[in-house]
């Protein structure tokens, strides 16, 4: 092998090693204390194996008048997670809605049943890389991790295809379990929707997700313990 074959190669090798690599899911139970639209509750979001490189992640709020249920099966064994499936359920005083989602990807089709209007049953073509909306929060938190300032997402969702950017804010300190914890603050706006998320280093969710619409808070988790 010439020098300057092998000097390429370790070039190579070199800059691979500096990419960013996903971490190894594990699975956890989170526990949040939870204010949905101002009246206070508990939450819980959840990752468990379920299966070959299959892996379920959902979140679960409950509070006096209102019952919030998300869950979404992914494929994390290729170079980006994959949706397979999704179901939204909630209950909020007699309104109620259930929606379930299926993502084709041999087709690159993703489509919607139960309380969904017509026109929002299908999404336009997918294509690699492709988040739903309960995935954005498991994918920021990664990237975050890996050192990534500028975050930006295709999220596919109720037949709709966004893209999503979400930026680095700074530093703030939180407290969890009564010690103070160092977070990177992460800012993402859609219209009139603000959401915020603090990541610690070491923790495999969000320390706190807030969530404003129109100026004001609508949802604000607080990370109580992690098992």
């Amino acid at each position: 092998m010439t020098r300057s074959i092998r000097s390429a190669l370790v070039a190579a090798a070199l800059a691979c090693a500096s990419l960013p690599a996903f971490a190894a899911l594990k699975p956890f139970n989170a526990d949040y204390t939870a204010n949905y639209m101002g009246l206070e509750g508990n939450a819980r979001m959840t990752l468990d194996a379920s299966g070959g490189s299959r892996w379920t992640y959902s979140l679960q709020i409950q509070s006096a008048v209102a019952q919030l249920s998300q869950s979404t099966v992914f494929d994390a064994g290729g170079d980006a997670w994959r949706p397979l499936s999704g179901h939204d359920m909630s209950s909020v005083l007699i309104k109620k809605s259930d929606k379930q989602a299926t993502y084709d990807w041999s087709h690159n089709q993703a489509t919607w049943s139960g309380d969904v209007k017509e026109d929002r049953r299908a999404a336009p073509p997918g294509r690699a890389g492709d988040l739903d909306a309960m995935l954005l929060n498991l994918a920021i938190v990664r990237d975050v991790h890996a050192g990534n300032t500028a975050l930006h997402y295709r999220m596919v969702d109720e037949g709709k295809a966004k893209d999503m950017s979400y930026r680095v804010a700074g530093k703030e300190t939180l407290t969890l379990a009564g010690k103070a914890r160092q977070a990177t603050r992460v800012e993402g706006v859609d219209g009139s929707r603000q959401t915020v998320l603090w990541v610690v280093d070491d923790l495999p969710v969000p320390a706190r997700i807030l969530r404003r619409h129109d100026g004001k808070d609508e949802m604000d988790l607080r990370l109580r313990a992690v098992h």
